[in-house]
């Protein structure tokens, strides 16, 4: 990467060098934790060997977040500009996609082909939805861009874990009503994870059909068109996955059944942990105010941030939606979560230990102060909560 000169004072000029430069690469090879299973079982045939990649999401990656840390540091903001435009960042989200698409195909050949146990089966199938959920992740930094290239990647990516309609929906949906309770992908305070995903999933993708055809009728087009953005994202996973039955067999319905739906889950935990109780204010004409930095919960986990395409610095993403991920941001004083995504996702597993943690550092947030008038809570829970907490204020 070239140097980037910027100024940190009037007399000094000092060139900006990104110490994590090859440290990025872990995004990209991050989703090929499921080969690394199946390579193992090859070579031992210890059907064990398959569970690793669920190993090394939900104990691997959180133990990593809490031995290697944090990391606070800022490119300056002379630098941004210069710094989004360095090719080498957007290669790695470009060479992600084929690693995607070969992970999946491996990985169905081998549930496929093996003479595996049933747990093992369904083993491997998650593992495939595991790295497809980071897929959506990958749609979700391409999604965002200008280029009409970047957009048509994120089709392309979207359509292994059968989630064309992510861009359309996040885009013009999550952003616009993001901590609103309006907003299906919004987490509400005693909401669970499992009540927040029967009620994020189907309405996303209810909001996408929608804000498409809305799009479709301002031009003047039918929605059963090609120039439907859901339905091309769409043509390409019936025909991937057609073709993986085809190859390998029924055997891949419930392959791919588990694999989508564990990739949706994927997004659904980041959904979930993003947001959580944070609530925009509602002005008197009706309107909720502008997005803020303290309408998102951040974390500057190493690790994490490496695999996820610095997903976790989600307040500066929401203030600057194109800002590419290595210039994202962190700012002092902003809800914080206690750990990396991927700890967080094992608490919030847990309901009760996820409300034991997260409700009480939610209400102690200085844009909250214990008001609970200021958090987005679950209808069905307001009462218990104003019960338990009215008196903080």
């Amino acid at each position: 990467m070239k140097n980037i000169s910027v100024t940190y004072d009037a007399k000094i000029n000092t060139p900006y060098v990104d110490k994590k430069k090859w440290l990025w690469m872990l995004s990209m090879l991050y989703p090929l934790e499921g080969l690394l299973g199946i390579f193992l079982h090859y070579k031992t045939a210890n059907e064990y060997w398959l569970l690793l990649p669920l190993i090394i999401a939900y104990c691997i990656s959180p133990i990593a977040d809490w031995v290697i840390g944090e990391d606070k540091n800022n490119p300056p903001d002379s630098a941004i500009s210069e710094l989004d435009n360095v090719k080498y960042y957007r290669i790695l989200t470009y060479l992600v996609i084929p690693i995607h698409y070969v992970a999946l195909i491996i990985l169905a050949w081998w549930a496929g082909t093996q003479n595996l146990s049933w747990w093992a089966f369904i083993a491997v199938a998650i593992s495939a939805g595991l790295g497809s959920g980071l897929g959506i992740n990958t749609g979700h930094e391409l999604g965002h861009k200008k280029s009409q290239l970047e957009r048509n990647l994120a089709k392309l990516v979207l359509a292994v874990p059968a989630y064309g309609h992510f861009s359309i929906e996040h885009n013009r949906g999550h952003h616009a009503h993001v901590s609103t309770p309006e907003d299906p992908a919004s987490s509400r305070m005693g909401e669970s994870i499992y009540r927040f995903a029967l009620r994020e999933i189907p309405s996303a993708f209810k909001r996408a059909i929608i804000i498409e055809k809305n799009r479709l009728d301002r031009r003047g087009k039918l929605f059963w068109t090609t120039n439907n953005q859901i339905l091309q994202s769409m043509a390409i996973t019936v025909t991937l996955q057609a073709l993986l039955i085809i190859l390998f067999g029924w055997i891949m319905i419930p392959f791919l059944i588990l694999h989508n739906f564990f990739a949706w889950w994927q997004l659904t935990s980041a959904n979930y942990v993003e947001h959580y109780g944070l609530l925009r204010k509602k002005n008197a004409d009706g309107k909720y105010e502008h997005c803020k930095p303290h309408h998102s919960w951040n974390s500057n986990h190493i690790f994490s941030n490496l695999v996820l395409f610095q997903l976790e610095r989600h307040s500066d993403h929401h203030a600057h939606p194109i800002r590419r991920y290595q210039s994202l941001k962190h700012y002092p004083s902003l809800p914080t979560l206690p750990t990396g995504y991927f700890g967080c996702y094992v608490m919030a597993y847990i309901p009760w230990i996820w409300f034991t943690i997260m409700d009480k550092r939610l209400l102690k947030l200085p844009s909250i102060n214990g008001d609970l008038s200021k958090i987005n809570i679950d209808p069905k829970k307001r009462r218990k909560y104003y019960e338990l907490y009215s008196s903080l204020k």
